[in-house]
């Protein structure tokens, strides 16, 4: 058997890259670097990393993904944002993000989804997840739609919170229950973009230092029209166009979203989304009747400035 020949095979199915063993290339290094890994995990060393070598490297992986952040990037300034460049994760491997506000799951000030409310994916071929669902969660922060999804016993792979700073909760190799349904949650990712909804929360903003929320009048949803309701600050419309760019990159789901034969958005079910055929990125309401957030949010807009990172 070439060694050499299957661990690339095994990368392309899995999504494994050489870096995991800390060398740079498939060649007879990697064979001698999966052997050292091996022996060090009590597997047997024969230097191919297939289903079980893979699963337990992800899952070491995984428990401190920030600790595995690319060190070409790692000091890197970014001179728009006077930060550190920063990531997401797709199976247990990191793709650029234009926004400087990002915690991953690990990390200290993190959220992780609760294992048990998702679809684990761990060691299995690389997910390719077609669609990407905008929810609002109808909560005052991140932190505390963090806590009722765990209460709920459900979950979804990023947060937005009021200030714009995105936390991805999981690996978006796993299937987040998010959206409803097993037949959408199998081939989506989610986002919960955090807004009370009800205007009797506008307060609420203004004690907690985030400014008055916009408020949206003219919504229609379904074909009926809303009570006017909170909209989003434009600094988490920032954010959720950064992580669409960056979700295209890792995932290869296309930048587009549902839209008529005129070319204007459906604010209603659509009927390739539903049945789980359409590629690209949608509202929740576009999946079922039963819901209508992101009602008001301009997916045409985010998708033209999405397409331009």
């Amino acid at each position: 058997m070439d060694k050499v020949f299957y661990n690339k095979s095994s990368a392309d199915s899995l999504g494994w890259t050489p870096e995991w063993f800390n060398v740079e290339y498939f060649d007879d290094n990697l064979v001698k670097a999966i052997k050292v890994w091996q022996k060090e995990n009590d597997l047997t060393a024969d230097g191919l990393c297939g289903p079980g070598t893979f699963r337990r490297i992800f899952t070491e992986r995984e428990d401190k993904i920030h600790n595995y952040m690319p060190q070409i990037f790692s000091n890197q300034e970014l001179p728009e944002h006077g930060t550190k460049q920063k990531h997401i994760v797709h199976n247990g491997n990191f793709f650029e993000i234009d926004w400087p506000m990002v915690t991953l799951w690990s990390e200290q000030d993190g959220f992780e989804a609760k294992r048990g409310t998702y679809y684990d994916y761990t060691g299995k071929p690389d997910r390719k997840p077609s669609f990407f669902v905008n929810h609002w969660d109808v909560c005052l922060s991140s932190e505390s739609c963090h806590k009722v999804l765990k209460n709920r016993g459900i979950s979804v792979h990023f947060l937005i919170d009021n200030d714009g700073r995105i936390f991805q909760t999981m690996d978006t190799q796993h299937g987040a229950w998010h959206a409803g349904g097993s037949k959408w949650n199998h081939k989506s990712i989610g986002v919960e973009i955090t807004n009370a909804y009800y205007t009797k929360h506008q307060d609420w903003y203004v004690r907690n230092g985030f400014g008055e929320r916009p408020t949206i009048d003219d919504a229609y949803v379904h074909g009926s029209k809303l009570s006017t309701h909170l909209g989003f600050y434009d600094v988490q419309k920032q954010a959720l166009i950064a992580l669409w760019a960056a979700i295209h990159k890792a995932t290869n789901i296309p930048i587009e979203v549902p839209t008529d034969d005129n070319g204007s958005l459906v604010e209603a079910v659509d009927s390739k989304v539903s049945r789980g055929t359409f590629k690209g990125f949608v509202n929740h309401y576009n999946l079922t009747r039963r819901k209508i957030d992101c009602a008001g949010l301009d997916l045409i807009k985010i998708r033209d400035d999405a397409k331009k990172k």
